[in-house]
Order: structure tokens, then sequence, then C-alpha cells
């Protein structure tokens, strides 16, 4: 990246001396030309006077010096010559600035002269009498002017372009310097120099950064609890199978065992589907199968089948549900809506209620899920959709609870671009709803 930015740097700067060289060529010579020009209209004049006083022989005798002197007549006939002879010159009528001399009073041209053979500078005034006076110098061509200035223009030319490539080496090393630094420290680029365009570029790169670290612990932190939430089943089915297996619990104390074994068997087997579901979860999105899903159906076939757990519990179930079509996901509904409504009997109260509300509202379908149970204190709340967080981790153990249920209802409502709000209050119960956008997608 540095090599092509200096080679552009250097490129670009090479040009423009190359460019302003040339340029400047150019002006000297239309500066030449121009001041050649003007002493040829002067000399012009004079010798336009010394003929008026004189006549034409007072050309013979007029210092001259380089010039090239031409009498024409008013019929174009060459008269006077000093650098050939007139009888073998052309008629001049047809000359450019004799033209422009006997049309507008004066004329100049640069051109090749067809009697020397030379390119030439010619300046013609018309005389009183009808004839041309016309005055005239060898021209150095722009690329002779050039070629003789060639080497100051050479040696300017390399000086800027040596001093124009130290430049570009300081100004890319420059400008390459904060990236290099934060290329060093991408590990944290909080206390890096760096430039404000390059600021959204940072933010981003903290932001996936926090976001790394920030994963990397979860699943340190998950792995743990997996760890610990396996061991404790585990454990108790291994002790109570070594028990049955000496043969120190016989009769209903085996009974009683393996019961237990079977209790710790069912909650390994449930903790282990939810592991399983919540990585499922955080996977590809294509593993969504989207359709139109009508909620209150679903809140409908839900309390139908927790009625039992329910009535177990000794909590009531009630529904109030109005028809409400979103796109989505049919088998991540129904998970949604059982864990919320199993989360509020296995936290409720004997003799509570859990009442499941859906309403279609403007734009939205609301979800509400109320239970009256023990309630959730406003410090914990904010965590109550982490993995394995329980507010009453007696009460999820003893109801089989693993920790997880909201935690996939988090997931699922992310996929489907719907909020969550909690409202609890210790002693009191606890609303959770989730609010999903008519078109959800997951």
């Amino acid at each position: 990246m540095k090599r092509r930015i200096l080679a552009s740097f250097v490129g670009v700067i090479v040009t423009g001396v190359a460019l302003t060289t040339a340029l400047m060529a150019l002006l000297a010579y239309q500066l030449f030309e121009g001041r050649v020009m003007d002493g040829l209209r002067q000399h012009a004049e004079v010798f336009s006077a010394m003929i008026a006083r004189q006549g034409a022989q007072a050309l013979d005798d007029a210092p001259r010096g380089e010039l090239r002197l031409t009498l024409i007549g008013a019929d174009g006939a060459v008269l006077l010559d000093n650098s050939a002879d007139p009888d073998g010159m052309d008629n001049h009528l047809d000359r450019p600035e004799v033209l422009a001399a006997r049309e507008d009073g004066s004329g100049r041209a640069v051109r090749e002269s067809q009697t020397m053979d030379r390119s030439m500078f010619y300046y013609a005034l018309r005389l009183p009498d009808g004839g041309v006076l016309r005055v005239a110098e060898e021209a150095s061509s722009l690329t002779g002017v050039f070629l003789r200035t060639l080497p100051l223009f050479a040696l300017v030319l390399l000086v800027m372009v040596l001093l124009c490539v130290a430049t570009a080496r300081r100004l890319t090393a420059g400008l390459i310097r904060p990236i290099e630094q934060m290329t060093a420290h991408l590990d944290d680029v909080r206390g890096v120099p760096r430039y404000p365009e390059l600021e959204p570029f940072v933010e981003m790169i903290e932001q996936q950064h926090d976001e790394i670290l920030r994963s990397a612990d979860m699943r340190v932190e998950f792995t743990a609890n997996v760890s610990h939430e396996l061991k404790t089943p585990l454990t108790s089915i291994s002790g109570y199978a070594e028990l049955i297996e000496s043969g120190m619990a016989t009769g209903e104390q085996a009974t009683r065992f393996a019961g237990e074994i079977r209790q710790s068997a069912n909650r390994l087997l449930t903790l282990i589907n939810d592991i399983i579901r919540l990585s499922q979860l955080d996977g590809p999105m294509h593993e969504t199968n989207v359709e139109p899903v009508d909620l209150s159906q679903v809140a409908e076939n839900t309390v139908r089948q927790l009625g039992l757990n329910a009535h177990r519990m000794g909590v009531t179930l009630e529904l109030d549900a109005k028809p409400a079509v979103i796109s989505a996901d049919r088998q991540m509904m129904e998970e949604l809506l059982y864990n919320l409504c199993d989360n509020a009997i296995r936290y409720n109260v004997s003799g509570g209620s859990v009442r499941v509300e859906v309403r279609p509202l403007r734009d939205k379908v609301m979800v509400c899920v109320q239970d009256t149970g023990i309630g959730i204190s406003e410090e914990n709340q904010k965590h109550v959709f982490e993995r394995f967080y329980r507010v009453d981790k007696s009460r999820s153990k003893a109801t089989g609870g693993t920790g997880l249920g909201l935690a996939i209802v988090k997931h699922i409502a992310a996929r489907h671009d719907a909020e969550i709000e909690i409202d609890s209050e210790l002693g009191r119960g606890t609303a959770i709803t989730v609010a999903f956008p008519r078109g959800a997608r997951a």
C-alpha cells in the first residue's frame, strides 16, 4: 500500500513538473516572439521614416545588422532586398504579412522563407505610395529555444523531482503511520493517533473487538455453566445407581432411588435438548422456515399442552387471544410461547394464575404472558434472559427448570425482529411482552 501511494505521489509530481516545464518553455517562446516582433516594428517605423525623407536609396546606407530588408512595390514586385537578388524573386502579393499590411496597415508572420529557405520573423508596414516595407529576422523555432534551454530545464526538473520524491516519501510515511500503528495495536486502538476520517473504521474495530471479547467470555462462562449443570444430575444418577448396585438399597428404597435416577435423567435430557436448541439458534439463519403463523392458534395449543402441568402446580391458565397472523417460523413461535408459559407456571404460587394474551395492534402483534408468581427484583430483571440465570435456584431445580428457557425466548425474538419488555415486582408477579412486527421475518 505504501509503495502504491508513493508511486501515485511521484507520478503526479513528475507529470506536474513536466507539464509546468513545457508550459514555461511555451510561454518563454511567446514572450521571445513578442519581443522580436516589437523590435521589428520599431525598425520598420524607423526605415519607413527614412524612406519618406530620402527615398528607397536610404536603405542602402542605413545600419541594419542582421535584419533583412525588403521593399515591395504596390504591384507586389520586389524592388529591393538586401539578402537576395530582387530580379530572381517571385511576386510577393500573396505573402501573408504583405496581404495583412496592404489591408490593415501592418502585418506579421512567422513562417518558412521561400527565398532564404529558413524560418523567419516578418513584420510588414504599408508605405504611403501603396508599397510595403518588410523587415525580417531569422526565427528561432520553439524546438530550438527549448533545446537551448534544455540543460537548465533538465537541471531544474531533476532538482524538483528529487525534492518532490523526498516530500512524497515523508508525506506517505506520515499518512500510513497511524494505520500501521493501528495494525500493530488491533487489540486496543483507543490510544492510537488517528485521522477523523478513520473514526468509523476504528469504532467498528473497537465494537468488533468488544463483541469478540464478550462472546469469548460468554462462551467460557457458558462452558463452565454447562459443565456444572450436567455434573449435578450425573452425580445424582451415579450415586443412586451405585447404592442400588451395591445392594445397599432394596425394596421401596430401591424403587425410590430408581425414581430419583429417572427424574435426574429426564432433567439431563431436557438440559441437553435446550443446549442443543440454543446452539442451533446461534447458528446460520437458513435453518428457519418462514410461513404465515396465527399466534392466537399457537397460544391456544400451548395453553392446552401445559394445562396438566398448571393443574399439578395449582395454577390457573387463562387465554385471551385475537387472530393475529405474522410471517414467522412456526416451530420457533411454539417454543417461544411454551417457554414463556412454562416459566410463568414454574415461578408461580399455589392458587395463582397465568394469563396469555395475543393482540394485533396497528403495525405490531403483541404477545403477553402475565403471572401472579414470586416476581423479579429490579436488579435481576436485566439478567433473566441470560443463560442459566435463575431468580430462585432452588425452585428452578425442584421444578426441573434448566435456566435456558428465557435465553431461547430472547434468541427467537431477535431472529424475528421482535422487542421484549418485562414488567415485574417482587411478590406480585411478572408480565413479559413480545412485540412482533406484522411483517416479521425469521
